[in-house]
């Protein structure tokens, strides 16, 4: 198969084929799922771990941040609001490209997990809402909504995730499916971050917690889904040696190396007036998580490796995630812990 060969779609059932899939694109399955017979049987983990982080956005009570919304400055006001809906718009953009990708990924183990992607997806987009419809009237919602949208900065962020899901669109074809795939580990694990930064700084302070406390549901979410999709980029690899090449590696280094530019630019655009977040520090913080994704793709690092230089930023680590997880190429355990009053911002 050649790289511009456009993907092709299977029927739903094919009683014809094995139920386990000869390859996660164009291969052969019956479109039936038995979890105990599939290609790749840590996929089963990795979809426990997913369905074990099941939330939703009302089981957070939002009274205590009501009360305190009208104590935070009119500065805190401004950046909440804008961070909330941009937020928002990035999140938008998932749940039909995951919906979109199940199309044309031939394994039905990974289906299942695009599938609570996509879920996921969606609960994080509804969990903003959730947060302006507590604090904000509908007329502000609107506006701010709108505001994120036509902002320059947020439009420019948003193009480069653009360009690789709506190449995929135009043109389903393997190299495509391997750029969306990078611009999704952009989206979800190097983006983001300054939002979360915000929102983790208000937490320290004893501010506005609950909303903070699903903004760490969100990342822990967030965090899981650019691990699949670094292990989904690795057997894409593996299966399709014809994407092994030197322009695919350099395209990886520009992505990633773009988007940490544009996420330090948005912080220095949206938190320059919030004082006590060092914003040279979280530039060290963006290329600390870039590294820690270009590993989990088997790449080397694109920056001078360092240690997490904004801890307080990531109440989880990679190594706090699931304690059943591994890392089937590299084997290396990891451990999870959901967030609680009692594990979460306390430590803060």
């Amino acid at each position: 198969m050649t790289t511009d060969q456009l993907l092709r779609k299977i029927k739903l059932f094919n009683p014809e084929y094995p139920n386990k899939t000869t390859g996660i694109i164009n291969g052969e399955t019956s479109g039936l799922l038995n979890w105990n017979d599939i290609a790749y049987p840590q996929m089963y983990t990795l979809y426990q771990t997913l369905l074990a982080n099941f939330w939703k956005a009302q089981e957070i009570n939002m009274q205590d941040d009501i009360k305190q919304w009208d104590q935070l400055t009119p500065t805190e006001k401004d950046v909440f609001l804008r961070i909330n809906t941009q937020l928002a718009s990035l999140d938008s953009l998932q749940t039909p490209t995951m919906n979109q990708v199940m199309d044309y990924v031939t394994d039905s183990s990974f289906k299942a997990i695009f599938a609570v992607i996509s879920q996921q997806e969606a609960v994080h987009n509804e969990s903003y809402s959730y947060i302006l419809s507590s604090l904000v009237p509908l007329n502000e919602q609107k506006e701010r909504f709108d505001q994120a949208k036509d902002d320059p900065i947020v439009r420019k962020r948003n193009q480069l995730i653009l360009e690789a899901y709506e190449g995929f669109r135009e043109k389903p074809n393997s190299e495509n499916l391997f750029k969306l795939a990078i611009n999704s580990i952009n989206l979800e694990g190097i983006y983001f971050y300054a939002g979360f930064a915000f929102f983790y700084h208000l937490a320290r302070q004893q501010k506005m917690l609950k909303t903070s406390t699903m903004i760490s549901y969100i990342q822990r979410d967030e965090m899981q889904h650019a691990y699949f999709i670094a292990q989904f980029v690795r057997i894409l690899l593996s299966e399709n040696p014809e994407l092994n090449t030197e322009e695919n590696k350099e395209y990886v280094y520009q992505a990633i190396g773009q988007a940490v530019e544009l996420e330090k630019e948005w912080a220095h655009y949206i938190l320059q007036d919030i004082e006590g977040i060092d914003l040279l520090e979280f530039e060290e913080y963006v290329e600390y998580l870039a590294n820690k994704r270009l590993r989990q793709l088997g790449f080397q690092n694109l920056y001078q490796e360092k240690d997490n230089p904004m801890p307080w930023i990531q109440v989880f680590s990679d190594e706090m995630m699931n304690e059943t997880k591994s890392d089937f190429f590299e084997q290396k355990s990891r451990t999870y812990t959901k967030v609680s009053q009692s594990n979460g911002f306390d430590e803060l």
